[in-house]
């Protein structure tokens, strides 16, 4: 829990993806058979080969993200599991919707109300504020075709009731235009590399775009520094784009290390009984989350190197710049750096995760061989050159007025 809230994280998307589906429409996550007494908890198969026991319930997911201060984004069950078994659109959905309707009464309801009263039985008297719905899961996997209908009809009956909360839909859909449509991406880093200006042309009067489910899978159980690097330069082209998208979440967070302890790899924090350490990609993520602007800065990188990734945030507050470089080759690359409008510049720091190889990582038993390194950055100018070392993730903190 402290590596997750050194990354600052903004929000929690849960109870999970698969989770939330089931295998069977009967093995969805049900969430009313997962508050109250634990004894009470009837426990249910799980699609990652292990039975739940339901521990982490409703109640606990909204304390999680009470405890590291991030906003729930709570997925609903829409009708779809994996089986390719659904619920078609109309009388038949009418009680999964009301389902998610109690759902969203039990997060945000006060004592007034059926489910916000259990809420205050369970131990919580106060409501939580909840901004975001997800309906469903990587629907685009459902043959049937119903997900259009599935979507807007959980979309019309819970607007009615809750017009101030945003809906995710999990594929694009004809029928109607969503707030907002969840991707995601699991691939290789070149694949990433490839696909970094993917954002840049994306209609700004679509929904908005949420990045659910996404990572770079090189290295187990937790990805190595190749990982990080295609991690990285994902990252900037989704910071550069961050009017559209609005949010995104790396999966999986976590995985046990210990010998027949994994379903997935790769994943972000690797722990066992006693001890826990972060993956190059999770001080990637650190790095990203906790040197971030309020505005995108009009950039334009030119004549470089295939592998050069940037992104470039300025707070508005105190006109603090965040330049953020990738170096995804073995060979240094030199940038200069040319900031137009520039009146004052002062030098800031400079925060480097950077290794010999792809291939180098951590480990539980060296849980610190690849970590973010801070030094001065003492020539920062309106005018000025910087060289990013080879297999580099680089930021450059600095003050411009």
């Amino acid at each position: 829990m402290e590596k997750l809230a050194a990354m600052n994280p903004a929000f929690l998307r849960f109870p999970g993806g698969n989770y939330l589906e089931g295998d069977h429409i009967n093995e969805r996550y049900e969430w009313k058979k997962t508050i109250g007494p634990m004894v009470d908890r009837p426990t249910h198969p799980s699609p990652w080969h292990y039975r739940s026991s339901d521990g982490m319930g409703l109640l606990e997911f909204l304390e999680w993200c009470e405890d590291l201060k991030m906003q729930p984004l709570l997925a609903v069950y829409a009708g779809y599991s994996m089986q390719q078994e659904f619920v078609k659109p109309g009388p038949d959905l009418d009680p999964y919707v009301q389902d998610a309707l109690d759902e969203i009464e039990y997060v945000t309801g006060d004592a007034s109300t059926k489910w916000g009263a259990e809420r205050v039985k369970n131990g919580h008297p106060a409501p939580f504020k909840l901004s975001y719905v997800e309906i469903g899961n990587e629907d685009w996997f459902d043959k049937s075709g119903s997900y259009g209908g599935r979507y807007e009809q959980f979309y019309k009956a819970i607007k009615a009731k809750y017009p101030e909360l945003q809906l995710i839909a999990t594929t694009p859909v004809t029928t109607m235009k969503p707030d907002v449509v969840d991707d995601h991406y699991y691939r290789r880093a070149q694949e990433f590399y490839n696909d970094v200006h993917h954002y840049d042309q994306t209609d700004r009067n679509g929904p908005k775009i949420f990045v659910g489910e996404w990572a770079t899978r090189e290295g187990t159980p937790t990805p190595n520094f190749g990982a990080a690097l295609g991690d990285a330069a994902w990252m900037t082209g989704m910071e550069r784009n961050s009017d559209i998208v609005i949010m995104a979440s790396y999966a999986p967070l976590l995985v046990n290390v210990n010998p027949g302890g994994m379903q997935w790899e790769s994943d972000l924090i690797g722990y066992d009984a006693m001890n826990s350490y972060g993956s190059p990609s999770y001080y990637a993520q650190v790095m990203f989350s906790n040197h971030i602007g309020d505005q995108i800065l009009n950039a334009k990188l030119e004549g470089s190197a295939p592998r050069l990734f940037y992104s470039v945030t300025r707070k508005a507050s105190d006109g603090t710049v965040y330049l953020k470089l990738v170096n995804a080759s073995s060979t240094p690359q030199p940038v200069h750096i040319q900031l137009n409008g520039a009146k004052t510049v002062a030098g800031g720091k400079l925060i480097s995760l950077s290794a010999k190889t792809t291939a180098a990582t951590n480990s539980i038993t060296q849980p610190s061989a690849i970590v973010p390194v801070e030094s001065g950055l003492h020539n920062a100018a309106a005018d000025f050159t910087h060289t990013v070392p080879g297999f580099a993730i680089q930021i450059l903190e600095f003050k411009a007025r």
